[in-house]
């Protein structure tokens, strides 16, 4: 017999233990006014992550306490996420590229556009391939007339989890995260047809992938 766990009973201490790690992270940043300027014209705005800095970019958008709007899947295990994203400061539109994307990409839309909350995308997400990005941002910031902030995220010696399709990095407690915002990234105003598409998305793929360095 399979046994339903309250999502509720695993999201709150969940909350409670990423806010605690994240108090001990010590990040350096650049790039912050690439974002900051945006919002004082009050002009719409995306963030672009990679899935595997995930973790440590959510960790620093926390300290911020900037207007997030994110997506999860409309399965049990979003539905925790859900609930942690929301415990710390996120809004959440349910849904995935692979259960009820269209739904989640229209939600987002729809409370960027009503709210004025930054939309936050992992754009490879939520199972890749690791590190090429798919195409929901760009209808997501042409449908909103968003500018897209490509963002990474580099941790000092991270918990990497080998085995996951993205070698998932969770930042170990005290350490340090470099964090980059890079220069404002505007989607095409063409009709976004396949072709059109893949140009755009490679496009961004390209500078995602030589913003910032490690450690």
């Amino acid at each position: 017999m399979k046994i339903k766990v309250n999502p509720t009973l695993v999201a709150v201490p969940m909350a409670f233990l990423y806010k605690v790690l994240t108090k001990t992270l010590r990040f350096e940043v650049e790039g912050l006014e690439n974002l900051t300027e945006i919002m004082d014209r009050n002009d719409p705005v995306m963030l672009a992550l990679w899935h595997n800095e995930l973790f440590s970019l959510t960790s620093y958008g926390m300290t911020k306490k900037f207007p997030y709007v994110t997506m999860a899947s409309d399965s049990r295990d979003g539905q925790i996420i859900t609930e942690t994203l929301e415990r710390v400061g996120y809004k959440v539109a349910r849904g995935s590229s692979t259960r009820g994307g269209v739904k989640a990409i229209l939600g987002m839309t729809r409370m960027m556009k009503k709210e004025g909350l930054i939309g936050v995308i992992t754009v490879d997400g939520p199972k890749g391939p690791r590190h090429k990005v798919k195409q929901g941002i760009l209808a997501i910031a042409q449908k909103t007339d968003s500018l897209i902030i490509p963002m990474r995220g580099y941790v000092e010696n991270p918990l990497v989890f080998k085995k996951s399709w993205d070698r998932f990095e969770v930042a170990k407690p005290f350490c340090r995260c470099k964090v980059f915002l890079g220069t404002a990234f505007k989607v095409t105003d063409q009709k976004l047809s396949p072709e059109v598409l893949d140009l755009e998305a490679a496009k961004l793929e390209t500078i995602m992938l030589n913003l910032g360095s490690g450690f």
